[in-house]
């Protein structure tokens, strides 16, 4: 099965801090706004990377999913993990591995040019899992959640170029990456002791959570064209941790190039 990795959701108290981090940081460039998240209490931002997207979402009232997911993972960070399938007949396959596994979908769309449903992040043991169908399968262009192909003129790519993996961390990671790819109906393979699935332009990776928050999307991926500017921006907000890595928006991102 061919799956994309598409979009990444982090969630934070405060949208606008969060994005202005990330806007600044990595030089991508925020593209749309979806008023559809107002229904659920929230706000968003996506931001642009190359033909990906990251976006943010900040509750806007008391009670919501995403508060409960801040305060039981003790702050910003990942959220859901947004990829898209080929066809209707692949989506509804992850569907049946879902329900084979105990996954329930929690949330579901049928706009007729496109579909999407999400898996509950508890049954998924890490964040939201959601694999979104959009016709004419072009996964660099259109894409519903990002206005449809308003962003296209938007983008920044001077520094970051692509999301190239996730990083889901859990006590027992060898678990969760088959989990995950049985779900996505994928396969697991080890990359120097750690397990690893792969999808067609990026990868989930599967470590031990180290850090005192559980289970979760801890960890981004970044082709970057200039690791040095980023780091001196990241540097100039507090947020470079190593050589290699920045901490924004409670989320390791890992810089490549």
């Amino acid at each position: 099965m061919m799956i994309h990795l598409r979009q990444i959701c982090l969630v934070a108290r405060e949208l606008k801090p969060a994005i202005d981090d990330l806007s600044h940081i990595f030089g991508i460039a925020p593209v749309f706004e979806d008023e559809a998240v107002h229904r659920y209490g929230l706000e968003n931002t996506l931001l642009a990377v190359g033909t990906q997207f990251l976006e943010v979402v900040a509750p806007t009232e008391e009670g919501t999913a995403a508060g409960r997911y801040l305060d039981r993972r003790g702050g910003d960070g990942g959220y859901m993990v947004i990829t898209q399938v080929e066809s209707r007949e692949a989506q509804e396959q992850v569907r049946a591995n879902a329900a084979a596994n105990d996954v329930r979908v929690v949330n579901e769309r049928d706009h007729g040019w496109y579909r999407l449903f999400q898996l509950h992040p508890g049954d998924m043991k890490a964040a939201f899992f959601s694999t979104p169908w959009v016709e004419g399968g072009d996964t660099v262009g259109r894409w519903p959640f990002a206005g449809d192909r308003v962003w296209m003129d938007k983008v920044t790519a001077d520094l970051v170029t692509a999301i190239t993996g996730a990083e889901l961390q859990s006590d027992d990671p060898e678990a969760l990456a088959h989990h995950w790819a049985a779900v996505a109906g994928l396969g697991v393979e080890s990359r120097g002791g750690i397990p690893h699935v792969a999808f067609a332009n990026a990868v989930l990776r599967f470590t031990e959570a180290t850090d005192g928050r559980g289970a979760g999307l801890g960890g981004l991926d970044l082709a970057v064209r200039d690791r040095g500017e980023v780091l001196a921006r990241a540097e100039a907000r507090g947020c470079r941790t190593s050589d290699t890595e920045v901490m924004v928006c409670g989320t390791r991102f890992y810089l490549d190039g």
